[in-house]
């Protein structure tokens, strides 16, 4: 039987939002330049996140 665990289940929700924001953007009727710069903007904001996140625990595992 197909089971359904937690990490699929986030799977697909981030592919559906990913889906809608991908279908949103490529609707709005701007500039083609800014179009690609506004499906960039929220790839960059997470590497920002994580790149921050990464270096704040490992700055916090060696201190200890």
């Amino acid at each position: 039987m197909l089971t359904i665990n937690r990490k699929n289940i986030s799977l697909a929700t981030f592919a559906l939002l990913s889906l809608v924001y991908f279908c949103t953007i490529s609707n709005l009727d701007i500039n083609p330049f800014l179009r690609g710069e506004a499906v960039l903007m929220p790839i960059q904001l997470l590497a920002v996140i994580y790149v921050s996140y990464w270096r704040w625990s490992r700055k916090e595992s060696t201190e200890s």
